[in-house]
């Protein structure tokens, strides 16, 4: 026989909501005191707090200049690749789909089906690493080191771009998108 869960008395409720305003009013007093005794060693060290800036500036313009590196290699692969908007969209309207092969073929054949499977989780994996791919809309299936795309994407660009990442895993011999363009509705 069950027995029905037992209300929570007033006082218990009023007593919890006290606990947690009182454990938010700590954090924002700990919080502030932080903050004062940061400012309060920064005023005291000027040559500590000038180091962590420059120490912050570079870090900053590095992350900015791997940032624009990666994207010249990304348009450099694109053009190579002939994966440019207006030629993926040339090429959909005139075959329906994208197929790219690499100029030369690999040494060693994927010719098993656990190869295969790293080859299909490594790209899914490349795909959930990049904002722009869906992981979701994109399916990878692998036979022999011959990729195919299915599902749809929301510009050209990003059709390009999903076969060159998928170009890119190991073992990779071929990559065929049958994705569809279908803009985001809003």
């Amino acid at each position: 026989m069950a027995t029905a869960p037992a209300a929570t008395p007033p006082a218990d409720r009023t007593n919890r909501v006290r606990i947690f305003f009182n454990g938010f009013a700590v954090g924002v007093l700990l919080t502030g005191a932080v903050v004062w005794y940061v400012r309060h060693q920064g005023q005291l060290h000027p040559e500590a707090q000038q180091r962590f800036q420059q120490a912050s500036a570079a870090a900053t313009e590095a992350a900015g200049e791997a940032l624009y590196l990666s994207g010249v290699a990304l348009r450099s692969k694109l053009e190579t690749l002939d994966l440019k908007p207006e030629q993926v969209q040339e090429e959909l309207a005139r075959a329906g789909k994208i197929v790219r092969r690499r100029a030369r073929e690999l040494a060693t054949q994927a010719a098993d089906a656990g190869a295969d499977a790293l080859i299909t989780t490594a790209i899914k994996t490349r795909f959930a690493a990049d904002r722009d791919l869906s992981v979701w809309s994109i399916s990878v299936s692998t036979t022999d080191g011959r990729v195919t795309l299915d599902g749809t994407v929301p510009t050209p660009d990003q059709l390009g771009k999903a076969v060159a990442v998928a170009m890119e895993a190991d073992g990779v011999r071929e990559v065929t998108s049958n994705l569809k363009v279908e803009p985001k509705k809003p």
